[in-house]
């Protein structure tokens, strides 16, 4: 076939290396745009991705002579037809311009671990196969009795599973003989499960409005806010509905794996055998063969989280995102998408509409639906009217609100459960931290036990008595003696979940209770199993972090207790009022689901602040209004555009050297066309044996920013002690 010039990108997703390199191909095997190739690179093997293909009749010699450099081979060609259509190619692109990051990283987040143009690709799963007996040849001449007893057998079956027959020998034999032969079929590792199908519910009239108003609307983008309970599961799943009748695809996204069963379980029941889930907690094989099953269009329905958003589906009629504000949907390593976006990126390529769906919309979603870039849609009424739950603010500064036997409950809080288990009801209690004491300290000396990879104070889980890291997921065995002092006398402050499950046993000994956060989560399966046994009453209380605080729904729960709802408030992020708001707002309203009337206590040492006040009053609007105000004045999004350029080293001196170098150049070519802060320390400025340094950037010209932040990337992309990573639409920094 003549050789062939390759341009292809290498797996490595750094900046410095993000541009095409040029291989030939000299061997017969197929090779085109899309495919991965085993190439040689600095002296290793590793996996390339082809951009393009062009055929020459030059020799090798000639082309190295035009080049003027040595061109090396591609050792061999992996597939043998390209991983992504025209429009994730397209969308690829899209990304990797928008966020200016190295496309290999955006192909690399867009396809499981199977189909990676990474080496890692080698040892992750590959197709399975069942495989199936089948009668080649029915003449039973020389065959003996159990031989002819197999062969009838098979026959009368069509196809038999070869691992069902249990005489290996005998069908061994049958096959040697030509009287038998194999046929692989495709098998799904990921058993689904089988649930009766749901009949549609009847929509009150706040639904069917929203469903007529975004059936029969021409804008792309629809924003649509309800208040906890308001049934907008049921708007989703009326709206799939129409679009599969058109022939059209769906992708549901929902934005923590704990969400993911729940909403499963509606799709499921709805739409029996067109749904596909994928998520995090699923095996590498098991995401492959959905990846696949969806790639043949054997699934018209995708559920899922975050990834889920590069689903290979055909013929898009619309994108839904549940819970839109959540912070879960921005990836938070390279290339730090955020799926909204590339939602909207998706949904034009298709012609289809994107479905944004919260009882507490991030304010920059809300900001466009008030300009009418978005169409605005609202659920401000629970089903059947029911009434929002009874909120009352405990102020645990006041001492005549403190249960002298509990420091961490008050007694309206103690009260309250024990009201409601007396009713037979059940009770969540939130709290946004895991584990039993926050930090050990040496009573003695006063040594803090600390994180020798992050520099913060090391977290005492006392379930299997270990300290650990919630950053960097270092972890010790607790010790005996202080490595300062040897006193054997410690100081545990600070409480998250595991500690107020202990303290609930202690106060209530015959209450049930479980338990999810990312520590009891690690089993697979565990947060479904957790969430249907608490469904199922099969315990009184549930306790947890933000997992349990979202889209849930237990109809038998009457009281949720927000432990302590200041957590969040004091970190340095303009989105920390926010933040707290939405996961108040979002916890309470998981009370009074079903036909018996919710209350909700929320305990906090700040009771004005008015994330508090406002999240307690359910009401969004105003905290709306106010928090506008104040991002205003800050000059903060959605009044600005930002990005943030995070430097980090091995060295502190070149760290710091370059983040103020970098810094100065940036003021230089924004001059008033931006507002550059820093550079500064983040809130964990030491990780992994890394010192890094952030700078912030505001701008309202997106043109001129993307032409400079590419300047920056070019002269800092050379320098080998330091990492650059550009973030744009930061969400932490």
């Amino acid at each position: 076939m003549g050789i062939r010039i390759v341009e292809l990108l290498i797996e490595y997703s750094t900046l410095s290396l993000n541009r095409p390199f040029t291989y030939i191909y000299l061997k017969d095997k197929l090779i085109d745009r899309g495919f991965r190739v085993l190439v040689e690179f600095n002296n290793r093997k590793i996996v390339g991705y082809v951009l393009k293909v062009e055929a020459t009749n030059k020799t090798k010699e000639q082309l190295q002579e035009d080049y003027g450099f040595k061109i090396n081979e591609i050792i061999d060609v992996i597939d043998n037809a390209s991983l992504l259509d025209d429009n994730l190619l397209e969308l690829a692109d899209i990304i990797s311009n928008y966020y200016l990051a190295p496309k290999i990283a955006v192909l690399q987040a867009m396809l499981p671990p199977s189909l990676r143009p990474a080496k890692s690709f080698f040892k992750a799963p590959k197709i399975a196969y069942d495989q199936y007996l089948i009668v080649k040849d029915i003449n039973e001449e020389g065959l003996s009795p159990k031989q002819i007893e197999i062969l009838r057998f098979i026959a009368g079956e069509e196809k038999v599973l070869k691992k069902e027959i249990k005489s290996i020998s005998v069908v061994k034999k049958l096959l040697d003989l030509g009287k038998l032969d194999i046929v692989y079929k495709e098998k799904n590792r990921l058993e689904l499960p089988s649930f009766e199908y749901s009949e549609p519910k009847i929509l009150n009239n706040e639904q069917k409005k929203v469903v007529q108003q975004f059936l029969s609307s021409d804008e792309q983008v629809y924003l649509l806010q309800g208040v906890t309970g308001s049934g907008k599961t049921e708007v989703y799943l009326h709206i799939c509905d129409e679009y599969l009748k058109q022939n059209k695809t769906i992708l549901m996204l929902v934005p923590e794996i704990s969400l993911t069963p729940i909403m499963s379980e509606n799709f499921i029941r709805r739409f029996k055998g067109q749904v596909a889930i994928l998520h995090s907690e699923l095996t590498p094989a098991e995401k492959y063969d959905e990846y696949r099953r969806i790639a043949r269009g054997e699934a018209k329905v995708v559920v899922g989280v975050r990834s889920a958003i590069f689903a290979p589906l055909k013929d898009i009629g619309v994108i839904i995102l549940d819970e839109e504000h959540t912070e879960s949907y921005k990836q938070d390593t390279t290339p730090f998408y955020h799926a909204r976006e590339v939602a909207i990126f998706r949904a034009k390529q298709y012609g289809a509409k994107v479905l944004l769906g919260s009882a507490t919309p991030s304010l920059e979603s809300r900001a466009r639906a008030q300009k009418g870039i978005y169409h605005f849609l609202r659920l401000d009424k629970r089903i059947n009217e029911q009434i929002l739950p009874l909120t009352t603010v405990v102020n645990m500064l006041d001492y005549h609100n403190i249960d002298r036997d509990s420091y961490i409950f008050s007694k309206k809080l103690r009260e309250e459960i024990q009201l409601c288990l007396s009713k037979k009801e059940q009770i969540i209690l939130l709290i946004n931290r895991r584990g039993f004491s926050t930090s050990i300290s040496c009573r003695k000396c006063g040594h803090v036990f600390k994180c020798p990879n992050c520099g913060i104070a090391l977290t005492y889980h006392q379930k299997d008595n270990m300290l650990k890291c919630h950053h960097c997921n270092y972890m010790e065995l607790m010790s005996d003696e202080c490595p300062e002092c040897g006193s054997t006398q410690f100081l545990k402050t600070g409480f998250g979940t595991e500690r107020i499950d202990d303290e609930i046993h202690r106060l209530f000994p015959d209450a049930k209770t479980l338990r999810l956060d990312s520590d009891t989560a690690k089993i697979r399966t565990k947060i479904q199993s957790t969430v249907e046994a608490f469904r199922q009453h099969k315990a009184d209380i549930l306790i947890g972090t933000q997992m349990i605080a979202k889209g849930h729904d237990f109809p038998n729960v009457t009281l949720v207790g927000i432990v302590l709802a200041d957590i969040g408030l004091t970190m340095p992020n303009y989105r920390s009022a926010e933040r707290v708001f939405q996961l108040i707002t979002q916890a309470i309203g998981r009370s009074g689901r079903g036909d018996k009337k919710g209350r909700a206590i929320i305990q906090t040492y700040t009771p004005s602040h008015y994330a508090i006040t406002m999240a307690a009053r359910q009401n969004y609007d105003l905290f709306y209004k106010q928090e506008m105000q104040i991002r205003k004045s800050q000059y903060y999004p959605p009044y600005c555009f930002m990005a943030s350029i995070n430097i980090s080293s091995a060295n502190e001196e070149i760290c710091i050297e370059t983040a103020y170098t970098c810094a100065m150049d940036l003021k230089q070519q924004f001059s008033n066309e931006g507002e550059i802060i820093g550079p500064s320390a983040p809130y964990i400025s030491f990780l992994n044996g890394k010192y890094t340094r952030v700078i912030l950037i505001k701008y309202k010209n997106n043109e001129l920013a993307m032409n400079i932040f590419k300047k920056v990337i070019e002269s800092t992309s050379h320098k080998s002690q330091i990492k650059v990573e550009l973030k744009i639409d930061p969400y932490d920094f």
